[in-house]
C-alpha cells in the first residue's frame, strides 16, 4: 500500500523533546507537512485521548501512538527514529522507533488491514532491526511497504485447526496432531488498529514456540471474523487479552480463562500461554460465566433467518434486563421504606426536604403517608429517592431494547437511531404521543438497524467516510425511521398495545388462569431463551406503568411469572434429594446450588439437567411451572418488584397465595421427574467409597 507511508513521513535522527506529547506533536507535523492532515489539531488531540486510555510503549524501544480521527482523510503512517530516545511508558525503557498510525474515522477496510499487517510486524526483531540499521527515508519506506506485502506470519484463522508446529507436520501424524490441546484468544484495543493485531501476533508466536495450537480473533478496526463453534468447543482454555468488551463473549461460557489488558500479551505472552494450559488442567481456575452454547450453534457468518432474528431480538432483551431488575428492585425498596403512596409524592418530598431535614409525613394528603415504618421521615425521604432512581432506570429499559436491537443488525452505527425511537414509542420527552410499548421498541429497533445497516454500505467518497458513522447515519436513519414511525406506524401499534392492556385488564377467573398456565409453560419450556425471555419482558413492562391497586392485572402476570420461573431449578434440587440414585454425581452437586438460583429467580440453574436428559426433564418442569402459574393467577397474587424471588417477598400481595403456588408448582415438577426418570436406563454414576 504505498501511499500509507513515503519518505516525506519519515525523520531520522529525531529530537522534538524529551515528553511524548512533545514526539505526538511532531509526527503529526510530518503528517501535516506531507499534505496528508485534513486539521492537524484534531489529529494531535485524538492522538492524546488515545494515549490517556493507555500507554503505547512496547517492549524493545517501540512506541506506537494512534488514532482513529476525522484530522485525516487516508490513512497515515508517520515515522521517526528518536535520538535521544522518549519515554512512552513501556517497562523497559524508552522508545527509539516511533509510529503514528492515523486511520480515518470510519475508514476503509482494506487500508486498515494494511494497518493491523504493520501491527503484527512490529513484534519481530527483524523488523525493527532493519529499520535502525536504514540510513536513509527511502530504505526505511521499503522495509515498512515490504512487512506490508508479506503475509503475516502464524496468523490464524477460525478454521476448525490451527498451524501446527513444523515438527508435528513432519511427522505426518495428524491424529497425534488433532489430539493436542489447543487454545482460542480474542484480542481487542478501544481503536482496534495496533495493539490488537500486535497481541495477535505475540500470542501466535509463544503458541508455536509451545508447540500449541492456537486460534486468535482479533476484534478490531479491519473487521474480524468469528472463531467457529468447533474451534471454540475444541479449546482447552480461552485467553481474554481487551481494553473493552468481547464481543459474543456467551460463545465461550465454561471455559478456563485468562483475562488480561491487551498489553500483557505483546510483553509476556509465553507465560500466558502457560498459565491458559496449566488453567486448563484446573478444575478451580476461573471460567467465563453462563452456560455453554452446544458446539453445533451456527456463527453469524452463515445463520438462518430464524436464527438471526432470534440472536437480534435476545441481543435487546439482554441489554434491556439490567434496566428492569435495577430500575424494578429500586421501585420495590421504594415502596418497602415509603410505603406504597410514596409513588404520588416523590418529587415533592426529594424537592421540599433533605436526609438531614426530613419530610413531615402528616402534610402529604390524598393519599397521605399512611404506609411509612414507624412513621419516619427519613425513610420516607430515603423512599422516595429510591423510587425516583428505579423510575429513571426503569423509564431506559425500552429505548435500551430499541436500542440494542438495532445494533445487533447494524452495530455501533445504530446504537443511538435504535435508543431514540425507543425514547419515542415511549414519550420520555412529554409530548403526549401515542406510546406503543416494548412492542413499537421491537418495530422502532428493527427498522433503525436495518435502515442504518444500508446507510453503512453506501459508495461515498474518501473525505466523507469520517462523517459516515458520526453525522450521516445517525442523521438519516433517526430522520427516515423518526418520521415513518410518527406518521405511519406509531399509532397502529399503540392501539394494538391498548387492546392488550384492555384485554388484560378484563381478564377474571377462568381466562386469567389459562394466562397463567400459558406463561407457566413459556417460563420453564427453554429456561432463559426465547419464549422465557418473552413472557418475561412481557410482564416486566407492565409493572413500570402498572396502577398502585395491588388487583391490578400487570402486577399479577408479575408474580405468576416469576413463580413460574423459580419452579424449575427449585424442583430438580429438590428430586435430587429424594431420589439421589436418578441423578448422576454431576447432577447432585448442580442440584445444591439450584436451591438458591431457584429462589433467586434464575431458572437457567436446571439447564444442565435439561441439557442431559431433555425428554423427561423439560415435560416435567413445564407442567409444574403450569401449575404455579395457575394457582398464582387464580388466587390473586400480585408482585412490584420483576426480579429478586423469594428475597422480595416484601413486595408480594398475597404471601400466602405466593408461597402455595410455589411449593405446589416444584412438587408437580419434581414428582414427575422422578416418575420419568425412574423408567428406563438410569445414567447415574456410580457412587464409589
Amino acid at each position: 500500500m504505498t501511499d500509507l507511508i513515503n519518505a516525506q513521513l519519515v525523520r531520522l535522527g529525531a529530537n522534538w523533546g524529551s515528553e511524548k506529547a512533545d514526539v505526538i506533536r511532531g509526527l503529526a507535523a510530518l503528517v501535516e507537512g506531507a499534505d496528508r492532515a485534513d486539521d492537524v489539531e484534531q489529529l494531535i488531540a485524538d492522538a492524546f485521548a488515545r494515549e490517556e486510555t493507555s500507554s503505547t510503549g512496547l517492549p524493545g524501544g517501540i512506541a506506537i501512538p494512534h488514532c482513529r480521527t476525522t484530522g485525516v482523510s487516508v490513512p497515515t503512517l508517520g515515522f521517526a527514529r528518536l535520538d535521544p530516545p522518549v519515554d512512552f511508558g513501556a517497562k523497559d525503557g524508552p522508545a527509539d522507533l516511533a509510529f503514528l498510525i492515523a486511520a480515518p474515522a470510519g475508514g476503509d477496510a482494506t487500508h486498515l488491514q494494511f494497518l493491523t499487517k504493520l501491527a503484527r510486524s512490529l513484534v519481530k526483531p527483524a523488523f525493527t532491526d532493519a529499520l535502525r540499521a536504514a540510513e536513509t527515508p527511502e530504505e526505511v519506506v521499503e522495509q515498512i511497504l515490504l512487512a506490508l506485502d508479506a503475509p503475516p506470519a502464524g496468523a490464524s484463522t477460525p478454521a476448525p485447526a490451527a498451524a501446527a508446529p513444523a515438527a508435528a507436520s513432519a511427522a505426518g501424524d495428524v491424529p497425534a496432531a488433532a489430539a493436542k490441546k489447543s487454545l482460542v484468544a480474542v484480542t481487542a484495543c478501544p481503536t482496534g488498529i495496533a495493539h490488537t493485531y500486535m497481541a495477535a501476533e505475540a500470542l501466535e508466536a509463544a503458541a508455536e514456540k509451545a508447540g500449541i495450537e492456537i486460534s486468535v480473533e482479533t476484534q478490531g478496526s479491519a473487521g474480524s471474523t468469528p472463531l467457529s463453534p468447533d474451534t471454540i468447543a475444541r479449546a482447552a482454555a480461552v485467553i481474554f487479552a481487551v481494553d473493552v468488551g468481547v464481543r459474543d463473549r456467551g460463545r465461550f461460557a465454561g471455559k478456563p480463562m485468562v483475562s488480561s489488558g491487551v498489553k500483557r500479551p505483546i510483553e509476556d505472552a509465553d507465560a500466558m500461554i502457560a498459565e491458559a494450559l496449566r488453567y486448563a488442567d484446573d478444575p478451580s481456575a476461573p471460567r467465563v460465566e453462563g452456560t455453554a452454547t452446544a458446539p453445533g450453534a451456527t456463527s453469524n457468518a452463515n445463520e438462518s433467518w430464524a436464527g438471526r432474528t432470534r440472536r437480534v431480538l435476545m441481543t435487546g432483551v439482554s441489554y434491556m434486563i439490567p434496566f428492569v431488575a435495577a430500575g424494578g428492585l429500586l421501585i420495590a425498596l421504594g415502596f418497602l421504606l415509603g410505603g406504597y403512596e410514596i409513588a404520588n409524592h416523590a418529587g415533592e418530598v426529594l424537592a421540599d426536604s433533605t436526609l438531614f431535614s426530613p419530610p413531615d409525613i402528616s402534610a402529604y394528603a390524598d393519599p397521605s403517608l399512611a404506609h411509612v415504618p414507624f412513621d419516619s421521615g427519613v425513610l420516607a425521604y430515603l423512599g422516595a429517592a429510591l423510587f425516583v432512581l428505579g423510575k429513571f432506570a426503569f423509564a431506559f429499559f425500552v429505548p435500551a431494547l430499541a436500542g440494542y436491537i438495532a445494533y445487533a443488525i447494524a452495530d455501533r452505527p445504530g446504537i443511538a437511531p435504535g435508543f431514540v425511537m425507543g425514547g419515542l414509542v415511549t414519550d420520555v420527552a412529554g409530548f403526549g404521543l401515542p406510546q406503543s410499548g416494548f412492542l413499537g421498541a421491537i418495530v422502532g429497533g428493527v427498522l433503525a438497524g436495518v435502515v442504518a445497516h444500508w446507510i453503512a454500505r453506501w459508495k461515498v467518497p474518501t473525505w466523507a467516510r469520517g462523517l459516515m458513522p458520526v453525522l450521516v447515519i445517525p442523521l438519516l436513519t433517526t430522520a427516515s425511521v423518526g418520521l415513518l414511525m410518527l406518521v405511519v406506524l406509531g399509532r397502529p401499534i399503540a392501539s394494538l398495545m391498548e387492546s392488550l392492556t384492555d384485554g388484560l385488564s378484563s381478564m377474571s377467573g377462568g381466562s386469567a388462569v389459562l394466562l397463567g398456565v400459558v406463561l407457566g409453560l413459556m417460563m420453564a419450556f427453554d429456561m432463559g431463551g426465547p419464549l422465557n425471555k418473552v413472557a418475561y419482558s412481557f410482564a416486566a413492562a407492565g409493572v413500570g406503568g402498572a396502577a398502585l391497586t395491588n388487583d391490578a392485572p400487570e402486577l399479577k402476570i408479575m408474580a405468576a411469572v416469576m413463580l413460574a420461573g423459580m419452579v424449575p431449578p427449585l424442583a430438580l434440587a429438590l428430586a435430587t434429594v429424594v431420589r439421589p440414585g436418578l441423578f448422576t454425581v454431576p447432577e447432585r452437586e448442580n442440584g445444591k446450588a439450584a436451591w438458591l438460583l431457584g429462589a433467586s429467580f434464575i431458572t437457567e440453574g436446571a439447564i444442565p439437567f435439561a441439557a442431559a436428559d431433555p425428554l423427561r426433564v423439560i415435560p416435567s418442569i413445564m407442567a409444574g411451572s403450569a401449575v404455579t402459574g395457575a394457582l398464582s393467577m387464580g388466587l390473586d397474587v400480585s408482585l412490584r418488584a420483576p426480579h429478586g424471588g423469594i428475597f422480595v417477598l416484601f413486595a408480594v400481595n398475597g404471601i400466602l397465595g405466593f408461597l402455595i403456588a410455589l411449593v405446589a408448582g416444584t412438587l408437580v415438577a419434581a414428582a414427575l421427574v422422578v416418575v420419568a426418570k425412574s423408567f428406563g436406563k438410569s445414567d447415574a454414576d456410580i457412587a464409589t467409597v
